[in-house]
């Protein structure tokens, strides 16, 4: 673990423990951060469903399509971030502002293409779905979204930045800030209210991009007041250095195919719910998504914190140390994640009536039920799965961790089609396919991890 650096030049040893008091430190900031991102896809989702059942069944697939956007540029950031981590490990501070500058150019330039792409070809891309206002309702979310990756990719880079230095903190607040803009900017753009225009679905996509500049904004702010930053020199832009650019696409490419694929499926998952079965159907798996992502929140602060934790640990030669710390992440974020869940296993209908402001007889409810009851498999299996898989990140392996969450993908969207388009099973056991692709994942990594072939990776 790493103790903050103070202005001074001068580089303090860093203590490097594993005990579960400094992971949750690490990990603290950053799971407040997804629970506020979170709770702003809980009330956004919200919101379009008391809006109408086609916005709502419309945000969960073009939904996913745009976490698939972003999961590229968070997919680069990791990368980034364990380079980061990795130089402050080493005690080499000059090299952190060249890395994260690296980074920012990359986040840019992606940002450029991904813009484009969502503005300009979407309309072509999403010819395929067969609904027309599940098609209309996709295109005017993404006319207005396509402005927010901007600052979504390069406000990533900040992320990375400060969970790479173990200094995460400001990133719960930053989130708070784009959580309160986006659920008072949503509420008030999809129903019309305060003067505001009736945009429905589009008034979701333009109160995340309004929300997400605001966040933008105050990071800047914070980065400038922030006296630590200093030693780092993150005004003083440094000249483009090649080498380094081509070295941090090169570990990032993995890690950006990583969540690439990782996102991409969910959304080829409901993209086989639209084309095999129901609206209903859509619309329920769009209601468990949000659920699971909600559910999900400390498992993806242990994820981003194992990553940073890891890199360091090797940073600073200690990698002996390195399986004890996945070890106890993993105890951690699966012990909260039974907290979280075990309520929502047992009591689906008492906590869904009130969200989605029905009655405990709305069929609609009485759908998701089933889905529910194996909702706990699914996050418990993905809350270790993903912190072996990013300590394996961590540790420079990412080469090898997309090759093995390519294959699990594959077996995971077999399955799916297989059972969609040739069974009546039903969603319940689509939605197992969840588990299943965790443990294979799980287990590919931890066999690499114990064989230590990592130690003699260099990034």
């Amino acid at each position: 673990m790493y103790r903050c650096f103070s202005g001074s030049k001068k580089i303090k040893k860093m203590q490097i423990k594993t005990t579960y008091r400094q992971i949750l430190q690490l990990a603290a900031p950053l799971m407040l951060g997804s629970a506020g991102q979170n709770l702003m896809v809980v009330c956004e989702g919200a919101f379009l469903y008391w809006k109408s059942e086609a916005d709502f069944a419309a945000i969960g697939y073009v939904g996913m399509f745009y976490l698939v956007i972003m999961a590229i540029a968070f997919g680069m950031s990791r990368g980034g971030q364990v380079l980061i981590a990795r130089r402050v490990g080493e005690g080499n501070l000059q090299e952190v502002g060249k890395t994260f500058y690296a980074l920012l150019y990359i986040e840019l330039m992606m940002a450029i293409v991904a813009f484009l792409f969502m503005y300009f070809l979407a309309p072509y891309f999403f010819s395929f779905i067969k609904d027309p206002i599940i098609y209309s309702k996709t295109i005017e979310f993404l006319k207005y979204r396509a402005f927010g990756v901007f600052f979504g990719y390069t406000g990533l880079a900040i992320v990375a930045f400060y969970s790479g230095v173990a200094r995460p903190t400001f990133i719960f607040y930053d989130t708070l800030i784009l959580g309160i803009l986006n659920v008072v900017l949503s509420y008030g753009l999809i129903f019309g209210k305060w003067g505001l225009p009736d945009m429905g679905i589009g008034g979701a996509a333009l109160a995340g991009t309004i929300a997400e500049f605001f966040a933008f904004i105050a990071f800047l702010i914070y980065m400038y007041l922030d006296k630590e930053t200093a030693q780092y020199r993150l005004f003083s832009p440094p000249k483009v250095d090649w080498q380094l650019l081509r070295q941090q696409f090169k570990l990032s490419i993995s890690t950006s195919a990583q969540s690439f694929i990782s996102i991409a499926s969910w959304f080829l998952f409901f993209m086989l719910i639209e084309k095999y079965m129901t609206i209903r159907d859509l619309a329920v798996s769009n209601l468990v998504r949000m659920i699971y992502f909600c559910l999900s929140v400390p498992s993806w602060g242990f994820f981003t914190g194992i990553n940073t934790l890891v890199s360091g640990l090797i940073g600073r030669d200690a990698p002996q140390l390195v399986m004890e710390a996945i070890r106890k992440t993993a105890l951690i974020s699966t012990v909260i994640t039974i907290a979280l869940a075990l309520p929502f296993a047992l009591f689906p209908i008492q906590i869904l009536t009130p969200l989605l402001n029905g009655t405990e007889h709305s069929q609609f409810i009485y759908d998701a039920v089933p889905i529910f009851n194996i909702l706990l498999i699914n996050l418990i299996a993905s809350s270790v799965c993903g912190v072996v898989f990013n300590g394996l990140s961590g540790a420079g392996a990412t080469t090898f961790g997309t090759k093995i969450q390519a294959l699990a993908t594959l077996f995971y969207l077999i399955y799916t089609w297989a059972l969609v388009s040739h069974t009546h099973l039903g969603l319940t056991w689509a939605w197992l396919a969840e588990a299943m692709y965790s443990c294979l994942v799980a287990w590919w990594a931890f066999s690499f991890l114990r064989s230590e072939k990592w130690r003699t990776l260099k990034i």
